[in-house]
């Protein structure tokens, strides 16, 4: 039912009005003392060097693929471990289907 949303509405309204009060107070009321010091990147403590863009290898971006890969797996997974025999043939089915979808992923990226 649409009313049984309501509570969560009002927080969602309550918290984005809490965050928008809070940035634009701290931005009306804080210090705009701006030097070349201040507006210098700042990693750590390291100074920059070189230029941000240069390029990665591949074989970056395919282990952070593979890896998103293998955590969603196992999101969907481990509950369906958990409930195995609560959810009975049509759970087992639904698993065998995810994994039908998900293996070419893991074949096309390796």
């Amino acid at each position: 039912m649409p009313r049984d949303y309501i509570p969560i509405m009002i927080q969602s309204f309550i918290v984005l009005g809490f965050v928008i009060t809070t940035m634009l107070l701290t931005h009306w009321l804080g210090p705009k003392r701006k030097s070349a010091a201040k507006l210098e990147n700042f990693e750590c403590g390291i100074e920059g060097l070189g230029n941000a863009r240069s390029p990665f290898s591949v074989k970056y971006f395919l282990i952070a693929i593979l890896y998103v890969l293998f955590d969603v797996e196992v999101i969907f997974m481990y509950p369906w471990a958990v409930n195995f025999h609560a959810l009975g043939g049509r759970g087992f089915l639904e698993m065998i289907l995810f994994l039908a979808l998900l293996l070419p992923g893991f074949y096309i990226l390796s």
